[in-house]
């Protein structure tokens, strides 16, 4: 059996400097889409390591903190973890804390999805982005990008 979730994740916007965003597709609900999501490895996991890996499993996307570094924005979110989601969890489980990152990429930068997560990937300017994102934490950093860079 898998080891529970842990309940504390990160949440990646992935942006060009014109505000355009990167969007996948989740495999497990087709027509879901939301930006680079994971949760730690491990309760001691450092957040900027999990945002650094989590980028680089589901884009193929290495932050070398230079030419691409990830940003902090010192920003967390409790949200109601998703029914169809919380067996993932531990029993009682309900809620999980997000916490908010984002990279500027170069456009065009390959990416590479990992299948068994995601199925298509799209590039879209900002307010598109927002409202096609299933989440609304994820749609609210969208949106906040402008403020952020």
């Amino acid at each position: 059996m898998m080891p529970y979730k842990i309940p504390e994740s990160v949440l990646v916007v992935i942006h060009t400097a014109d505000l355009h965003v990167l969007l996948i597709e989740r495999a497990d609900k087709p027509g879901y889409w939301q930006s680079v999501t994971g949760s730690l490895d491990a309760p001691d996991e450092p957040l900027l390591q999990t945002a650094a890996r989590e980028l680089f499993e589901e884009t193929g996307i290495v932050a070398d903190g230079e030419r691409i570094a990830l940003r902090d924005w010192r920003l967390s979110n409790v949200y109601e973890i998703y029914p169809v989601w919380r067996h993932r969890y531990a029993p009682g489980v309900t809620q999980n804390t997000e916490h908010v990152f984002s990279v500027e990429v170069p456009r065009p930068i390959a990416i590479t999805l990992s299948p068994r997560e995601h199925l298509n990937y799209v590039w879209l300017p900002h307010l598109e982005a927002a409202d096609k994102c299933f989440s609304s934490s994820n749609a609210e950093a969208i949106l906040q990008l402008p403020r952020q860079i």
